[in-house]
C-alpha cells in the first residue's frame, strides 16, 4: 500500500546535514511505502506555509523532516488556519536537526531508520500545544517543546553562532560564554496558577517536552499530554556557580538544588520590573528584550506519530 502524506523537508537542517541525508531519507521511506513526493523548504517560513497547505488540501498527515526550528513552523502552521470542519493532520517528524529536543520529548527515535519506522508505524499520541504572547508576537506564536526565558535564551543565541560545533557541545560551550554576558539577574513577577513570584531569576524554563540545547533536562518528568506545563525556574545564582549548576541541568538533577524550583502551570505571566526578558519558543527567538509574555496551554491540540513502546535513547 502507497501512503500519501505531505512531505516536508529542510535540507539546511543541521547546518547543511540534511542535504546529504536526503538519499538515504527517499529510500528508507520509499522502502516503507510512502511516495517519493518529498516537498523541500526554500527559507524561513516555507514549512509553516506548507502545513498550512496541509490542513487547507485536508490532509491526514504532514511528516516533517529538519530540526526544531522546522517543527516549529510546522506546528505553527498546523494550529494557526481555521479549520472549517476539517481535521486537523497529524504531524510526523524526521529529527535531523542539531538538538531535536521535540522529537526526544514526544517519544520519536534520533536514528533515522528507527524513525521512519515510527512513522510507518502509524503509532498516534494526542498531545498539548503552547503558545506564547508578547514580545516579537503580540498574536501570539505556538511552540510544541518549550519556553525559555533569560540565561537559556541567550545560550541559544550563542550557541547559534557557532559554525564548528554542533548539538549538546555547542551549547555547553555557549553556557561559558554566556555566564560572562549575563552575569545580573533581572528581576521579573512571574504569575502562576497557584499565586505569584517576584524575585531575580537566572533563567527560566517553561516546558511542554524535556529538554532543551540537545543536552538540558529542563523537566525531567514533563509529560506533553497531561494539560499542563512543567517549570524551571532558576534564581539569582552567583556567577562561580552558574557552569555547575549547569551541570546538574544534563543529569536532570537540578531540582535538588536550593536556587532552583520545579513548579507546574497551566498560565504563566512573565512581567519584567528590573531588566528586560530575552525569550525563545523551540528555539526561536520571540524577543531579546520583552517586557510582558503570557503562556498558556492548549489542551489536547495536535495527533503526533510516536513510538509505540515510548521510545528512549540506549
Amino acid at each position: 500500500m502507497t501512503i500519501k502524506p505531505m512531505l516536508v523537508y529542510n535540507p539546511t537542517a543541521g547546518k547543511g546535514n540534511a542535504g546529504k541525508l536526503l538519499p538515504k531519507v527517499q529510500a528508507l521511506l520509499g522502502e516503507r511505502g510512502f511516495e517519493n513526493n518529498l516537498t523541500l523548504t526554500e527559507g524561513v517560513g516555507h514549512a509553516q506555509r506548507l502545513s498550512e497547505q496541509a490542513v487547507e488540501a485536508g490532509c491526514d498527515l504532514l511528516v516533517v523532516a529538519g530540526g526544531d526550528g522546522t517543527v516549529n513552523e510546522a506546528i505553527n502552521g498546523l494550529m494557526s488556519p481555521a479549520l472549517n470542519g476539517r481535521k486537523r493532520p497529524a504531524l510526523g517528524v524526521l529529527p535531523i536537526g542539531r538538538g531535536n529536543d521535540f522529537a526526544f520529548g514526544m517519544d520519536i527515535p534520533h536514528e533515522l531508520t528507527a524513525a521512519c519506522d515510527t512513522l510507518a508505524g502509524g503509532q498516534r499520541r494526542r498531545i498539548d500545544i503552547g503558545r506564547v504572547t508578547g514580545g516579537d508576537y503580540p498574536e501570539g506564536r505556538y511552540f510544541g517543546n518549550g519556553v525559555g526565558l533569560g540565561f537559556d535564551t541567550v545560550v541559544g543565541f550563542e550557541a547559534a553562532k557557532m559554525k564548528w560545533l554542533h548539538g549538546g557541545a555547542s551549547y555547553l560551550v555557549a553556557v561559558i560564554r554566556t555566564i560572562f554576558k549575563y552575569a545580573k539577574a533581572p528581576v521579573y513577577e512571574i504569575t502562576l496558577d497557584d499565586g505569584v513570584l517576584r524575585q531575580p531569576f537566572l533563567m527560566v524554563s517553561v516546558m511542554n517536552g524535556r529538554r532543551m540545547g540537545g543536552a538540558f533536562m529542563m523537566a525531567p518528568e514533563g509529560n506533553p499530554s497531561d494539560r499542563t506545563f512543567d517549570l524551571c525556574l532558576a534564581g539569582d545564582v552567583h556567577q562561580m556557580r552558574i557552569l555547575p549548576l549547569a551541570a546538574t541541568f544534563i543529569s536532570g538533577t537540578q531540582g535538588k538544588d536550593r536556587a532552583v524550583s520545579m513548579r507546574r502551570s497551566t498560565k504563566i505571566t512573565v512581567r519584567a520590573i528590573e531588566g528586560r526578558i530575552p525569550a525563545h519558543a523551540d528555539g526561536e527567538t520571540i524577543c531579546t528584550e520583552g517586557e510582558l509574555l503570557t503562556i498558556e496551554i492548549l489542551p489536547d491540540a495536535l495527533d503526533v506519530l510516536t513510538h509505540p513502546n515510548g521510545w528512549q535513547p540506549a
